[in-house]
C-alpha cells in the first residue's frame, strides 16, 4: 500500500505561482513513477505531468508545458509540482498518483495504482 498526501493548494490571482507537494509513504519511493492529474468541476480527469522513478525523465500536458515543472526528492519521499503563470483555466482539484509498474510514468490515469485525496487550486482572473 502507498499513502499519498498532497498539500500546497490555494486561491491565487492569475499570473501567480503555487508549489504543490505530495508526500508518499508505505513503499520505496524510488520504485514509484509519479504523476499529477487534475479535475475541474464537470470535466474529466486530465493529465498534467509525470516523472520517472529516478527523476531523470518527465512529461507534460501541452496546456502546462513551459509553465509547470514536476520534480521529486527521493530522499524525502516527495514529488512537487511548481506551477507558474497560473491561469483561471488551471482551476481544479489536483491529484498526485503513483505507479508501481511504470518506470517512466504515464499520461494514462489507468496506469496509476494509488491516488492522493487531492488539493484545490483556484485561480481568479
Amino acid at each position: 500500500q502507498v499513502q499519498l498526501v498532497e498539500s500546497g493548494g490555494g486561491l491565487v490571482q492569475a499570473g501567480a505561482s503555487l508549489r504543490l507537494s505530495c508526500a508518499a509513504s508505505g513503499r520505496t519511493f524510488s520504485r514509484l513513477a509519479m504523476g499529477w492529474f487534475r479535475q475541474a468541476p464537470g470535466k474529466e480527469r486530465e493529465f498534467v505531468a509525470t516523472i520517472s522513478r529516478s527523476g531523470g525523465t518527465s512529461d507534460y500536458a501541452d496546456s502546462v508545458k513551459g509553465r509547470f515543472a514536476i520534480s521529486r526528492d527521493n530522499a524525502k519521499n516527495t514529488v512537487f509540482l511548481q506551477m507558474n503563470s497560473l491561469k483561471p483555466e488551471d482551476t481544479a482539484v489536483y491529484y498526485c498518483a503513483a505507479s508501481v509498474d511504470r518506470f517512466y510514468g504515464s499520461r494514462n490515469y489507468l496506469e496509476y495504482n494509488y491516488w492522493g485525496q487531492g488539493t484545490q487550486v483556484t485561480v481568479s482572473s
